[in-house]
């Protein structure tokens, strides 16, 4: 059974058991998460495609771990100008492992 999911933005296929790292959610580590925007729900060949949900789907996670992920260095420039400027960015995400599915 698997599912897909809509988080901070991203659309995302989970099944039972997986961890993934989903845009920064308010929740604490060790806490109970729920997904209410389930846009696809599939066991075999039983699928339900939503419009644009699937009423009463519902996907539980338990969150893992709140991080910052790897570095990314911004460089810009301009040929010939002496213009040159060094930035990075560090995105806080969230990272949950899924705990059930519910097709609703």
């Amino acid at each position: 059974m698997y599912a897909v999911i809509k988080s901070g933005g991203k659309q995302y296929r989970v099944a039972e058991g997986d961890v993934l790292r989903v845009e920064k959610l308010n929740a604490e580590t060790g806490d109970t998460v729920s997904f209410d925007e389930v846009l696809l729900v599939a066991d075999g060949d039983d699928i339900r495609v939503g419009t644009p949900r699937v009423d009463g789907g519902r996907v539980s996670a338990e969150v893992v771990d709140q991080a910052r992920a790897r570095k990314i260095e911004v460089v810009k420039f301009k040929r010939r100008k002496d213009y040159e400027r060094h930035y990075g960015h560090r995105q806080h995400y969230t990272e949950v492992r899924i705990t059930g599915i519910q097709a609703g």
